[in-house]
Formats: structure tokens, C-alpha cells, sequence
């Protein structure tokens, strides 16, 4: 029997959620070791393990994978969420893209100082409903499909999810003015794998507080 896949990040979500995601979305058990002192990250550096000197790490299949999207891709190949052929990859490649600009937003803010990520949350927010969320619900509309790409579960529809529950923790209504999105995030969710993830008791990580943002600056030295 196989290992489970093991992750080496911090006790958060940070660059690490969506492969906890994916993995989750593939119905993939996966092991974590959790980073919390500076002696821990720099022992994982001295042994060689972060190419670039950068979690996340994600053992799997006999190698030491770094770089995010590096290792989206290789899972989303592995599981048989990144299309049928070429054409279809390179849909999912815009797509994720683009959502990981917009989630990239949001994880940034929690280093904010307070007065500021509540501005900053807010103009997120804004550019959610005018700039991504928009795009997304013209591609449902013209596509005609249940998933964002050809008439199959991806990487895209998994990652759209989790950004879709991302802005609706900072503004529950966000979703009031795009019914094809509303209607995938409730299609998505009910996916047997997806439900599970969504469950209290998962491996799913809260959003970022106090305790994970001093973790962070101190491991990391920011």
C-alpha cells in the first residue's frame, strides 16, 4: 500500500489550502507536520528538502515537491482532475490562475494591521463581485455545463469552491447577484468527497488569526 502523501506547512491555510483541497477533492488521505519554531524550518532547509528555501513541502510518490503550483499540477494529473486533453488543461491552468490571484489577495490581508485588513477586506470584496466573480458566472452561462470545464469534476471546479467560501467569510451576500454561481457552489459542496472536506472535524484550516499570523512572522522572520 502506497504512503499517504505528507505536507509540511504552518497550522493554516496560507499557500497549503488548496492542495489540502485537492487532495481532499480526490478522496486522498494525507498526513501533516506542522511548522511552528524557526529550528524546525531551518532544519527542513538545512536537510535539503525546500528547493527554494519555501514551504509548502508535500511528500508523495518517493519525491519532495515545493512550489504551489507545481505541485497543483502534478496531484491534479494524478487524480484525473485536469482535463481530457490539452485544450482543456490549459482552460484550467486560466482558471486557477486567475482564482489564485483573487485568493492570494485574501491570504496577504490577515498580515494586515486591523484597521487596515478591514479596508483591505472590503476592497476584495468589491473586486470579487466586479472583477472574478463575474468572469466565472459568464463561463457557466456560456459553457451550459455543471463544471467550469468540459462535462467533468477539475481542479478548477475545486478551486472556485474554496474561493467562492473564502469571500463569502468576509461578506456572506456575495453571491446575491450571480445565480449560476450560487446554484455551482451548492453542486460543488454536495460532491461526496467535497462534503466530507467541508465537515467540522476535517483537515480543512480555519481562516488565519492572530496565533497563525505571529507563527508565521516569527518562523519566517517578517
Amino acid at each position: 500500500m502506497a504512503a499517504k502523501p505528507k505536507l509540511w506547512y504552518f497550522c493554516g491555510r496560507g499557500r497549503m489550502e488548496s492542495i489540502r483541497w485537492l487532495l481532499a477533492a480526490a478522496g486522498v488521505e494525507f498526513e501533516e507536520e506542522f511548522i511552528e519554531t524557526r529550528e524546525h524550518y531551518e532544519k527542513l532547509k538545512k536537510d535539503g528538502c525546500l528547493l527554494f528555501g519555501q514551504v509548502p513541502l508535500v511528500e508523495i510518490d518517493g519525491m519532495m515537491l515545493t512550489q504551489t503550483r507545481a505541485i497543483l499540477s502534478y496531484l491534479a494529473a494524478k487524480y484525473n482532475l485536469y482535463g481530457k486533453d490539452l485544450k482543456e488543461r490549459v482552460r484550467i491552468d486560466m482558471y486557477t490562475d486567475g482564482i489564485l490571484d483573487l485568493m492570494l489577495m485574501i491570504a496577504l490581508a490577515a498580515f494586515q494591521p486591523p484597521g487596515e485588513k478591514e479596508e483591505k477586506d472590503a476592497a476584495i470584496v468589491k473586486k470579487a463581485q466586479a472583477r472574478y466573480f463575474p468572469v466565472f458566472e459568464k463561463i457557466l452561462k456560456d459553457h451550459g455545463e455543471d463544471f467550469l470545464v468540459g462535462n467533468k469534476f477539475s481542479w478548477a471546479d475545486v478551486q472556485l469552491l474554496e474561493a467562492i467560501l473564502m469571500v463569502e467569510e468576509l461578506d456572506a451576500p456575495v453571491l446575491s447577484d450571480f445565480p449560476l454561481l450560487k446554484a455551482f457552489k451548492t453542486r460543488i459542496s454536495n460532491i461526496p468527497t467535497i462534503k466530507k472536506f467541508l465537515q467540522p472535524g476535517s483537515q480543512r484550516k480555519p481562516p488565519p488569526d492572530s496565533r497563525y499570523v505571529e507563527v508565521v512572522r516569527t518562523v519566517l522572520q517578517f
